[in-house]
């Protein structure tokens, strides 16, 4: 029986989820795969339906309307949790941007971490055909955010991760607000402040092969103003008080907290 979960959200991702689907699971023999679907109007949850009826190891959970993001996480989340075998629930995009071939190293480096964070920023910049100005952007937002709220991670607006299950049930899920890509911002930060062991590890990042990008100036702003209430949410504490107990202690290589 599979110990990991891989989640991915999609909206009218059609032309991506067979080809991802196929990735994913030649990647990872240890690993299920759940679509999280908006009701694409594209009918990418249909083709998903008929996937996984041939394939016990992919699944869809379908959600009414489109919900964003974060709402789509937190439900691929909560369908993990209600399952006790998956020990290590990994998220990432449909798009090919996260390379399924590093799934394996995120889910090492979670046997000895409470939650990796895959990173385009160690040793270097890990970033493949993606224009200037979208760059100056996503590093721009990393130094922004750690600016603001202390966390010491090179890449905390990513949105490829691996979390221990663990964490998932110690963080009331109910408290995530945000929704586009600062849920991102906010599920580290919570672990983070939490006093679980946080790491990073390197990752390839290559613009999306298919369909049109989610990014848009609705996104931006609602992460520029997330961090700011995360450091009030925590009482302007930019360091974490304590350690969880069920923290991993001993950590080999990354960037721990």
């Amino acid at each position: 029986m599979s110990d990991t979960l891989v989640i991915i959200p999609t909206y009218n991702e059609r032309e991506n989820v067979e080809a991802i689907a196929s990735a994913v699971l030649e990647a990872c023999s240890f690993a299920d795969l759940l679509f999280v679907d908006d009701s694409s109007p594209d009918g990418t949850g249909q083709l998903v339906e008929r996937m996984a009826a041939g394939n016990p190891r992919v699944r869809l959970l379908t959600r009414v309307n489109k919900q964003g993001l974060g709402r789509a996480y937190i439900a691929g989340f909560r369908w993990a949790l209600e399952r006790a075998n998956y020990q290590f629930v990994v998220e990432m995009d449909a798009d090919f941007s996260h390379d399924p071939k590093a799934i394996p190293q995120l889910r090492d480096a979670a046997q000895t971490a409470d939650l990796v964070l895959g990173s385009r920023y160690i040793g270097g910049i890990r970033v493949v055909n993606w224009p200037l100005n979208r760059l100056i952007l996503s590093t721009g937002a990393a130094l922004y955010v750690r600016a603001v709220t202390g966390m010491p991670f090179r890449d905390p607006t990513g949105g490829f991760k691996c979390f221990r299950r663990e964490v998932l049930e110690t963080i009331d899920l109910d408290t995530i607000h945000s929704n586009g890509y600062s849920f991102q911002i906010e599920m580290t930060h919570t672990a983070w402040h939490l006093g679980f062991r946080i790491v990073e590890s390197p990752i390839v990042f290559e613009e999306r092969r298919e369909g049109q990008s989610k990014m848009s100036g609705g996104i931006v702003n609602e992460a520029l103003w997330m961090v700011w209430q995360l450091l009030a949410r925590c009482g302007w504490r930019r360091r974490p008080r304590v350690v969880h107990p069920k923290s991993v202690m001993a950590v080999q290589g990354g960037v721990g907290a």
